[in-house]
């Protein structure tokens, strides 16, 4: 298994209200530079936020939600310190509650 860390966010504020658009770009470039192989994802209506042990967080977030996942922890820290107004947390997958890290439950993605 896997552990993966987020940041979770309403979409209007992720998405709207912040340059958020901006900072994923500055990333993926700063990446492509270093050769360095893409470790995080956008993912609209996350479906980790299904799995039971999950749905205090998910009671906590704004709907629709939007998280940004990483296999990364100190891109998810540096995040955190970057925004405001999101949740941060981590689980493992695949795993029997949580088959598909990277799922939305989103038909756009």
């Amino acid at each position: 298994m896997t552990t993966y860390y987020y940041v979770l966010a309403s979409q209007k504020f992720l998405l709207e209200e912040e340059p958020f658009e901006e900072v994923l770009r500055e990333r993926r470039r700063d990446y492509q530079e270093k050769n360095k192989e893409i470790d995080f994802w956008l993912i609209k209506q996350p479906a980790f936020l299904e799995a039971p042990p999950l749905a205090s967080v998910k009671a906590q977030c704004p709907q629709p939600s939007v998280a940004v996942i990483s296999t990364n922890q100190q891109f998810i820290t540096w995040l955190k310190l970057r925004l405001e107004y999101v949740l941060t947390g981590e689980f493992e997958a695949p795993s029997d509650t949580i088959p598909n890290p990277l799922a939305s439950l989103s038909s756009v993605a």
